[in-house]
């Protein structure tokens, strides 16, 4: 009797022991809507981009189910704030994945992302996101990007570099203790011609404050290479305005997007020019672009408006668009899929060759096995030298 017992007690701690862990159980079970989830900053100092994504996204869902969704089943968005803090992150992944998540937008930036890819690994979840862009990002099978990876801006920096300033001396100014900064910046000084002097300087987020040793080492360079966020570029450039040459050029990557309306900095009282290498102009004056800035300003005004938004728009449009190619194919998607079973569609159409054509971040986008998007990058300026 004993042994029967200790069997039966066996058998349900067992089955408690896959319950606990999550197993193959179909939290979508109930859905009536297909569930997105992303976790973002939506407070703190890098809620900009975070907000951007969450309403970019929401403006695409709304669209797709005025449109009438998924063969009359609509979407859902659902946003959790990490603020930029990789410890949050496990359980806004739990909330939105209990909650029915089938797709998902990962997460909108690189340090909580990584934390995010792997539990995505664990259950199976395919995701897409708008803007984390380090390299590791989309290393599990399931996992890809919109956003250009850190080594391939610090590729085409270089390689924009190379053509136009062969043979002189450059600065670049970095954060060292940033994944994503420290990424780009390694990239682009591995892919830098032999002949191109730099002048490198650093700083770390403790010591984001004063700028001046740094802008010390700099203030004879005319072009200068800054793979950072735009608050601290912003503070550079403030405390540099006098110091360094008025035809100084400032250039940028994504991190710079959202520049211009930041609250408190005036970039026309900056006398250098200040550019970009980004995928998003928000100055479009035609194209797919500009449609984006009209709905997304009518809806949300400007002081949101960049690249992070435009690319979880893309994304909002290529989870649908793959989609709609899968049942095309004969796949069937109910409303109550798993996201595990979701994950096995869609992968197969990535892995395949989809493509999402006349985007607002590129004309075709495509995605390599490695999860890495495949599009085209472009310079903008910002503001043009006073």
């Amino acid at each position: 009797m004993k042994k029967v017992f200790a069997l039966v007690l066996v058998a349900l701690m067992t089955v408690a022991m896959f319950a606990g862990c999550g197993g193959d159980k179909n939290y979508a079970a109930e859905n009536t809507e297909f569930v997105i989830g992303v976790s973002g900053p939506l407070t703190g100092s890098a809620a900009i981009y975070g907000t951007a994504v969450k309403n970019a996204a929401q403006l695409a869902v709304d669209e797709i189910n005025a449109a009438g969704g998924l063969n009359g089943i609509k979407f859902k968005l659902v946003a959790m704030d990490d603020k930029n803090d990789p410890s949050l992150v496990s359980g806004n992944y739990s909330a939105l994945l209990e909650g029915g998540m089938q797709l998902s937008l990962g997460t909108v930036t690189t340090k909580p992302g990584l934390e995010y890819k792997n539990l995505a690994a664990d259950d199976n979840v395919f995701f897409l996101t708008p803007s984390a862009s380090g390299d590791d990002i989309p290393s599990n099978a399931n996992g890809y990007q919109m956003c250009f990876a850190d080594s391939n801006q610090g590729q085409v920096a270089a390689k924009f570099v190379n053509e136009n300033f062969k043979g002189q001396t450059i600065g670049a100014f970095y954060q060292s203790d940033s994944d994503y900064s420290k990424g780009i910046f390694d990239q682009f000084k591995k892919n830098l011609d032999p002949s191109v002097q730099l002048k490198v300087t650093s700083f770390t987020e403790a010591g984001a404050t004063d700028f001046g040793t740094q802008i010390d080492t700099l203030k004879s360079c005319n072009f200068i290479f800054m793979p950072i966020y735009y608050d601290p570029a912003s503070l550079f450039m403030t405390q540099a305005k006098d110091l360094l040459s008025p035809t100084a050029v400032y250039f940028g990557c994504d991190g710079f997007d959202g520049i211009d309306s930041k609250q408190g900095f005036d970039i026309n009282a900056i006398p250098q020019r200040v550019t970009m290498l980004s995928h998003f102009n928000s100055k479009a004056t035609e194209g797919k672009a500009k449609e984006f800035i009209d709905k997304y300003v009518a809806k949300y005004n400007t002081d949101t408006l960049n690249q992070f938004g435009a690319s979880a728009y893309d994304c909002v449009y290529a989870l649908y668009g793959a989609m709609q190619q899968a049942i095309a194919n004969g796949k069937e998607i109910p409303v109550t899929i798993s996201a595990s079973d979701m994950c096995e569609i869609l992968k197969e159409q990535f892995e395949g060759g989809y493509t999402l054509k006349n985007a607002v971040t590129g004309d075709e986008i495509k995605w390599e096995q490695t999860g890495y998007v495949n599009k085209t990058a472009i310079q903008y300026v910002i503001k043009e030298s006073n």
